[in-house]
């Protein structure tokens, strides 16, 4: 637990779900204030917050790829809880989709989704700290293969090292104000967009031995480098990835499944 945390207000995009959820239901064990996105499940946004402190932990449709969606969505957390103090731009999308079958407009949305979304909020809660003074701090929930290149997902990986780049750039041009930006980039981690893959015993026994430590992450391993990095121990860094991946990039062996056997 981070003593520092306590009253500190976040928001978090893409939290009904996944590692969103576990960085919302974290957040609010600490003692934050917590504003949490939903892109069309109302029904599982409505139960997270019925399952914690309705005062302290509140949700709002939007989709980040609308900047006035985003603005509203940052608007309202002021006006609720008086500003923001973390913003974690965790909404995003993937789909498997060998490149030379991938639609222009598939493309587009992906980039639109995991990129543009992420510049939305970051350049509006930005503004929030410029305005206010607060020295805050963005969490970007990245991706291993912004490091790794992976075939068929052409679109999330360019989206992803495209928020690596994005993340130092506003780390270090923000950086004088007390402006803290970073990546977490997770590797397999068991969310519901892999539960169709995980819930075959095999797959899933393949994807633990893939990792070299053995074991696909649970959201709940993520959420808790979520919380590190919102608290002022990790004041002195900024516009870095945190890889948690349990050593996957240490060997990237994601070949073509169409053309290496």
């Amino acid at each position: 637990m981070y003593k520092d945390l306590f009253g500190r207000t976040a928001v978090v995009t893409g939290g009904s779900s996944g590692i969103g959820k576990a960085v919302v239901e974290r957040f609010a064990d600490e003692g934050m204030n917590v504003m949490f996105s939903y892109h069309s499940d109302s029904e599982s946004a409505d139960r997270i917050v019925d399952s914690l402190d309705a005062d302290r932990v509140r949700t709002m449709k939007c989709d980040v790829t609308e900047e006035e969606e985003v603005i509203a969505l940052i608007r309202e957390t002021i006006g609720h809880f008086g500003g923001v103090d973390i913003m974690v731009n965790n909404a995003g999308i993937q789909a498997d989709v060998p490149s030379h079958e991938l639609s222009v407009d598939d493309f587009d949305k992906v980039i639109s989704t995991n990129l543009r979304g992420v510049f939305i909020g970051s350049k509006e809660v930005i503004r929030h700290f410029l305005d206010t003074g607060r020295k805050g701090s963005i969490i970007n929930i990245s991706s291993v293969h912004e490091i790794i290149p992976w075939p068929h997902y052409a679109h999330y990986t360019a989206s992803k090292g495209g928020v690596k780049m994005l993340t130092q750039t506003l780390a270090l041009e923000y950086s004088r104000l007390g402006i803290r930006v970073n990546n977490i980039a997770p590797g397999s981690v068991n969310t519901p967009i892999n539960e169709d893959f995980f819930s075959n015993p095999e797959e899933k026994k393949g994807a633990d031995d893939f990792v070299p430590m053995g074991f696909v992450a649970e959201p709940e391993h993520i959420s808790s480098i979520a919380a590190f990095m919102a608290s002022d121990e990790s004041v002195y860094i900024t516009g870095q990835s945190i890889v948690a991946d349990g050593g996957l990039s240490l060997y990237p062996s994601h070949r073509n499944p169409e053309h290496d056997g």
